[in-house]
């Protein structure tokens, strides 16, 4: 038996957040409001407090510091098999 998964917006997300960070309303009032576990609205509370605007960005995409740290990566990758290729070819050199 399959398990359904209910997919929340952005928006609800957010003004779930919003009723219980800034007009202070329990998390379980407003869990039971909306309909969603308070779990799950732990949740995207701990996400709205780390992320601020970037939190809940949707399946498939980073947020905009995970993005760049992976392009770094993938750059400090490229740079480090580059410096192994030129001391390969400083030391056939260096023979010669």
């Amino acid at each position: 038996m399959r398990r359904v998964y209910k997919n929340y917006t952005k928006e609800l997300k957010e003004q779930a957040c919003k009723l219980v960070v800034e007009k202070n309303i329990p998390v379980r009032i407003v869990a039971e409001k909306l309909s969603v576990r308070v779990q799950l609205l732990y949740k995207w509370l701990n996400q709205y407090e780390s992320y601020g605007q970037e939190a809940f960005v949707g399946s498939g995409r980073v947020r905009s510091a995970d993005a760049q740290l992976k392009k770094l990566q993938k750059e400090n990758e490229y740079l480090k098999l580059e410096n192994e290729v030129l001391k390969k070819v400083a030391a056939y050199f260096a023979e010669k």
